[in-house]
């Protein structure tokens, strides 16, 4: 499951990418995005040290998207927000380790399946940019409900 973190952080990319090149002060992301000000500040120092935004001081400054949206994949949020795609440490391809109590992970019979896994979703994520969320209109509560029945 995804976390609320990464939700924030989304809802912030979009708000962002929405005014972009303009860039915007935490206090009015925080309302675009629906986000505690204080967790979104984290949140926008992580992206900002992993590439994905900028800052600007001063009186007209603020965030702004360190690239078009078109060139901000999902699987690079989620990289930044929540870390690796895969399911175990075994599966990573960015941060490759062996599970704690496997025995061999050439052997291990659970592995193969996580790595179908983490290349399924990787291929979808890489796949998908900023871009495509802002292009997609918001849904209605109710049609998001009907969706789930």
């Amino acid at each position: 499951m995804i976390s609320n973190k990464f939700r924030y952080a989304l809802r912030a990319l979009i708000f962002l990418a929405e005014r972009w090149p303009t860039p915007a002060a935490i206090p009015d992301i925080a309302v675009g995005a629906r986000a505690p000000r204080k967790f979104l500040e984290t949140i926008l120092l992580e992206m900002k040290l992993d590439g994905l935004l900028v800052s600007r001081r001063g009186r007209t400054g603020g965030y702004s998207l360190a690239m078009p949206a078109e060139q901000i994949s999902m699987a690079a949020v989620l990289r930044c927000i929540d870390g690796p795609l895969a399911l175990a440490p075994c599966a990573s391809r960015t941060a490759f380790r062996a599970c704690d109590d496997c025995e061999d992970v050439v052997t291990c019979r659970i592995r193969h399946v996580l790595l179908e896994g983490r290349d399924a979703l990787a291929a979808v994520l890489e796949q998908r940019t900023l871009a495509d969320l802002i292009a997609r209109p918001a849904e209605s509560a109710e049609a998001k409900i009907d969706g789930l029945i």
